[in-house]
Formats: C-alpha cells, structure tokens, sequence
C-alpha cells in the first residue's frame, strides 16, 4: 500500500488573494506562501461558497453548504457531531488535530468532535496573549497568536508516536479585524501602498442594496481600527486615503507574520524529512475587500470577497509550479483532501474532488459555475443584505432578495429584490451592472435557469420571491427553512 500524506492546512482569516505574491498582488510580497505553490498547484478560481468566517470554516470542514450543515451565519454554530473530513481521516486510521481558530461555537456539542486532539481560540480570540480553550479547560498563553497556533501545531505533531499518518490544522486568526501585528512587522509596511482602480467607485449601475453597504474605508473604519485620529487639516479625500494607507500597513503586517510561520511549517517539515511526504495547504475562509470598491471586509459576491487563496503541494504526488483556473469552491476542499488520503467521504459531502485533475486522472467535464448564498441580513452594523448568485468563467447573476431586517420597536421590513449582472470578461472590476441591458438578456435568462437548477441538485431553496425563470417549472426545489434573523445582533465577540 503506497503511503498515505500527512497533511498540513493552514487557513488564514479575511486572507485576500490580491494580497499573495503568487496571485500577483501589488501591494504585498509573500515569499514562504509562494512557495507552496512554486512546489506544487496554485488555484486561480478558487471561490467560497457563504463569504463569512463561521459558515466557510463549516463548509470547509463538512463539504456541504450552509443549509445542509446547518451553519448559515456568524449566530448559527455549527453541530460539531455531524461527519466531517476530520473525523473520516481519524476513522481511517489518522491522528487529527485542530489548533487555533474554530469559530463555530463553543459547549452544548459546539465545541471540535471526532479529532484525537482540540485547542482553540474562545469567538475571535486575540492577537495578545492569547486564551486556549481545549478538552481540560482555558488557559491564556503569553505571546502573539499567529506563533503561538504554529508553535501548539508543531508541539502535537512532535508528541505523537508510530508511523501513522496525521493530519493537523493550524488555523490563524490573522489577519482578521482589528489588524494588530507586531510592531517590528508594522514597520515594514510605512512606505505607501498602490490605491486600488475602484477606490473611489461610485456605484453607478448597482443596485440599491449595493449602495447601502457600510463597509467604505473612508466612512466606516473606526479609532480602534486605524489606533488614532486622522491628521487634522485633511480634506475628506485625504483622510479616505490616510486611512486606506493606515489600513494596509496593519493589515500586511498580520500577513507578514502569516508568511513567517507558514515558512517555519514549511522548514520544519524538511527539517523532520517529512516535507516531499505531506500535502501542505495554504487557504484563506473567503477573500476581503482591500479598498477595492472603497470597501473593506466582504459578504458580497464581487471578485475580491468571492475568491479564496488556494494553493496547494504534496512533492511525492503533484508536480511542481502549476496552476489549475477550473472552477474550485471551498465545499470541494474535504472531498480533495479524502481522496488524497485513499478515504471515501460521506454521502452528504456535496462538492466533488479535484484530486484527480492534479494527477492527470480528471475525465469529467469542467464544472460550469458555482453556487454562492449569503444568508445574513444585516442593518445596523455592515449592512449587507441577504442574496445567492451564481458564478461561471464568464458571467455573474446576483439576487438580492432583502429577506426581513429587524429594527428594534419597528419589527421586520423588506426592502423590494434586486438583480445585478456582470460580464466579467468586458467588466473585470464589476462596475458595469449589465442586467437590463438588452444585449445581455439571453445569456441572463439562461444563467437564471442554470442557478435553478443548481439550487435544486443541491437541495437549497430559491427565494419566495424570485420568479420561476423560464423551462424550470418542472425543476424541483427545496422549502426555505424558518430561520432566526440575527442580523443586527453582535453576539460574544463573533462579529465578522
């Protein structure tokens, strides 16, 4: 029997593409995060599924969307029984780890089940000195947290016996919001970053539900985020772009040290004779808007919030210095991993393996699109509104249904749905909302179609409100569940 891999997966949190070396980034170098790729696969349309922290980490984990895993946003934690590729590995034979980030809730069956071995950030977690949590209790460890979640990973790795395979996951919280990085880091970072083509996007041809988000780097960024007041004297477009430059220098910063402790795995393995034997991954939960649109965060279903750095090496199997721009999502990632251990995944994995296309084996045809939906409304803090869309090579339809915001003494109210279009061949930066433009009205009924259907083979229900595009009405789809809306609700630390 041919060894099995060890596995290494790194995620990242709020990790954008557009900020790694390999993935051509502008404003930042990653050297020891480029160099996964340089040894193995870098994904070029790798897109998450639900653009927020907890729904991703489960999607991850479980390889099914959110309304089969039953994480739907950052107030639904997730049932830590349910079958993950975790707890498949241990079943076959694998020692298995989670370290640092979990995010999906803690007691009541919340906390990491079916791993031989759990320690984990509380919610958020912080930068500095760190609590723990873990089967015996709490415990705060002095230190920075990106080092101090390497340090644990490594620490389990070494203490383990035998020859069995194991798998481990070093999940950081960096470089997510309040972007707190070392200070000999920060430094690095002073010299002033390119501004992004769309900084100062004014939304003409999007939807409302677009315009209403406050997420605007310049309006929205508070004292805690940027450490201190703006310069005074600044007008309103010198202090967007003081803050942006503010933004960035913590920012990468918290990236930087990414990159550091991803070396240090990276040295470690070859140290151990360990590294041509293991399949390391390097990933982030979903993108994040680095002033791109004027935004930062994400939720939305634009390219920079959409896409997930994914790159990937395993020397004993997969050649070097390659890229794949097949439509990858993060509810593929279990089923990948599984079959790269010789594990079968569990019948209600919903995504498909993309092992086979990285040694040669793939016959299937490439996958047309990927199904996006963001449950979450949100009117009080980012306000994103709940929307599903459907991504292919080319095109992007987004539906923003505007289920019911919650206003305090008010109640519920709905804003009308809107749609959006966007051809990303002719319009790479998404500033041209193409839907009632006639010269698209083909191609958008048949992508309309084409996400019916998808909704149907995977089980998710449309909107009540979207009308039954044309040739479906014989397509069967799912009930929307009754779901709590948490939107406007900041619970225990777990925001965004």
């Amino acid at each position: 029997m041919a060894r099995r891999p060890n596995i290494v997966f790194v995620l990242t949190d709020d990790h954008a593409a557009h900020s790694i070396g390999c993935y051509g980034s502008v404003v930042n170098e990653t050297p020891r995060i480029d160099e996964i790729a340089e040894n193995g696969w870098r994904f070029d349309n790798c897109f998450v599924t639900n653009s927020l922290c907890t729904p991703s980490r489960a999607s991850i984990l479980t390889g099914a969307y959110s309304h089969v895993n039953g994480v739907y946003s950052l107030f639904t934690p997730i049932d830590a029984s349910q079958t993950t590729f975790l707890s498949l590995l241990r079943d076959a034979g694998y020692r298995t780890a989670m370290i640092g980030k979990w995010h999906m809730g803690h007691g009541d069956g919340h906390d990491p089940q079916g791993v031989d071995h759990w320690d984990v950030l509380p919610g958020q977690g912080d930068y500095w000195n760190p609590m723990f949590i873990n089967a015996e209790g709490r415990r705060r460890i002095d230190g920075y947290a990106t080092d101090i979640i390497t340090d644990l990973s490594i620490d389990w790795v070494e203490s383990l016996e035998g020859d069995d395979p194991w798998c481990v996951l070093v999940w950081h919280k960096a470089p997510h919001r309040s972007w707190e990085p070392k200070p000999e880091h920060q430094a690095l970072y002073e010299e002033p970053r390119p501004v992004p083509s769309t900084f100062w996007d004014d939304y003409s041809t999007r939807s409302a539900s677009v315009r209403r988000a406050a997420m605007r780097v310049a309006d929205h960024m508070t004292v805690d985020d940027l450490k201190e007041d703006p310069p005074a004297g600044l007008t309103y477009e010198e202090t967007a772009l003081w803050k942006y430059q503010r933004y960035m220098r913590d920012y990468l910063a918290c990236v930087h040290s990414v990159d550091e402790n991803v070396g240090r795995l990276t040295d470690w393995l070859r140290e151990r004779g360990d590294y041509d034997d293991t399949m390391m991954i390097y990933s982030s939960d979903q993108g994040f808007f680095l002033g791109d649109h004027g935004w930062f965060d994400k939720r939305f279903m634009f390219e920079e919030s959409l896409r997930m750095p994914f790159v990937l090496s395993y020397p004993q199997r997969v050649s070097a210095g390659e890229s794949f721009d097949g439509i990858v999502s993060n509810v593929d990632m279990a089923q990948t991993i599984l079959d790269a251990a010789g594990v079968e995944p569990s019948d209600r994995m919903q995504g498909r393996s993309f092992w086979p296309d990285l040694v040669g084996e793939q016959d299937d045809d490439p996958v047309e699109g990927v199904y996006y939906r963001y449950w979450e409304n949100d009117d009080f803090i980012h306000k994103a509104p709940a929307h599903y869309g459907y991504r292919t090579s080319r095109h992007k339809l987004v539906y923003y249904y505007n289920d019911g915001y919650f206003l305090p003494f008010t109640g519920f109210f709905r804003y009308p749905p809107e749609w959006e279009l966007y051809d990303l061949e002719a319009d790479p930066d998404e500033v041209h909302n193409v839907y009632d433009d006639p010269a698209y009205a083909e191609i958008r009924e048949e992508l309309k179609a084409s996400m019916w259907r998808e909704q149907s083979r995977l089980g998710d229900a449309p909107h009540p409100s979207q009308p039954v595009p044309a040739g479906c009405k014989d397509v069967a789809v799912a009930t929307l569940p009754d779901l709590p809306r948490y939107a406007w609700i900041d619970m225990g630390g777990m925001l965004g």
